[in-house]
């Protein structure tokens, strides 16, 4: 006779097969293993590698551009990296890492092929193939262009091995609060809401100065919110019409129950529907990807890394489009 408990766990065990479940990192993985252009990207890299001549023969390129990738979506450091790749066999699968090999990429592996990118400059490059791969679908239309800016904590302690804050951030006020860190300024498509610009600067540089410097040219509409008032005088900034809105004590002035006021009042609201998109690629690179607080010291290295996560962003908010157009 069958004891209870063990008929018990045979009913609770039937229907479940652990090994065919597909947890939401997985799903992720999958999506943008279909959506990123990996071999268009290698192409970009793979001139600027060194060759090895003697020794253990290195990592493919495309190998550690994934590993770089799932950095950049998992908040991961280079110590952080080499552990999950030991521990998650998911994240050795995506890197392409075959179980005949007999070592995994290090720290300092990771670290170097890091600093090759930053080198070589090759962050705008791949924003810039992403945007080509999604302007040819019809996705990145660019007649309207959306500007903000949002503030990136950095570490404000001394207790590192200089014994000072990093001279390139730093101290700024927002309301009745200070921050200390850089500023990720961003231009982006009015229609889709898909970056186009990325720049990097210290907190305490004014929205108003990198205006012109997040414009491609070709836009017939800029909009920006009330930071921005003043735009239109900006030489660098000349070529669109700029839709700013109002401040907001002006705003509250208005009348709805004036005609100019209320027509006033409606053409705020549209803007503010337009200058929303900009709020979307913040979104999923803090939150989606974890980002909050910078991870290297000066602002080349931390600008290239905004670069490349504004070009991982644009790929996951497009990856329906994308993954439709491929069939």
């Amino acid at each position: 006779m069958t004891a209870p408990h063990s008929t018990t766990m045979k009913q609770l065990g039937l229907g479940l097969n652990l090994s065919t479940k597909k947890t939401r990192k997985a799903k992720f993985l999958d999506e943008m293993e279909r959506v990123v252009p990996w071999s268009a990207l290698v192409e970009i890299v793979e001139p600027h590698c060194p060759r090895a001549k003697t020794g253990r023969p290195p990592f493919a390129v495309e190998t550690m551009l994934r590993i770089h990738y799932l950095q950049q979506w998992f908040c991961l450091s280079d110590p952080a990296m080499e552990e999950a790749l030991h521990d998650t066999p998911l994240f050795r699968e995506f890197a392409k890492i075959g179980e005949g090999l007999s070592r995994l990429p290090d720290e300092t592996t990771i670290l170097r092929f890091r600093h090759l990118l930053e080198r070589h400059n090759l962050a705008p490059d791949m924003l810039r193939l992403v945007n080509d791969i999604l302007g040819a679908k019809g996705l990145l239309l660019r007649t309207g262009t959306v500007v903000d800016a949002t503030l990136i904590a950095a570490p404000s302690s001394t207790k590192n091995a200089d014994g000072q804050r990093d001279p390139d951030m730093k101290q700024t006020k927002k309301g009745n609060q200070w921050y200390f860190g850089m500023k990720a300024h961003i231009g982006v498509d009015a229609q889709s809401g898909l970056v186009h610009t990325v720049a990097g600067t210290a907190a305490n540089v004014n929205d108003l100065n990198m205006a012109g410097a997040l414009l491609h040219g070709k836009e017939e509409a800029a909009f920006g919110d009330a930071g921005y008032q003043g735009v239109h005088k900006r030489p660098e900034a000349q070529g669109p019409t700029w839709h700013v809105a109002m401040r907001r004590g002006l705003r509250r002035k208005l009348n709805p129950f004036i005609e100019p006021d209320f027509v006033a009042e409606r053409a705020e609201k549209m803007k503010a529907s337009i200058r929303a998109k900009v709020e979307h690629p913040f979104r999923v690179v803090k939150q989606q990807f974890g980002f909050t607080k910078v991870r290297y010291r000066g602002l080349a290295k931390n600008t290239a890394q905004l670069i490349t996560l504004f070009a991982l962003s644009n790929l996951w908010m497009a990856r329906r489009d994308l993954m439709g157009g491929r069939g």
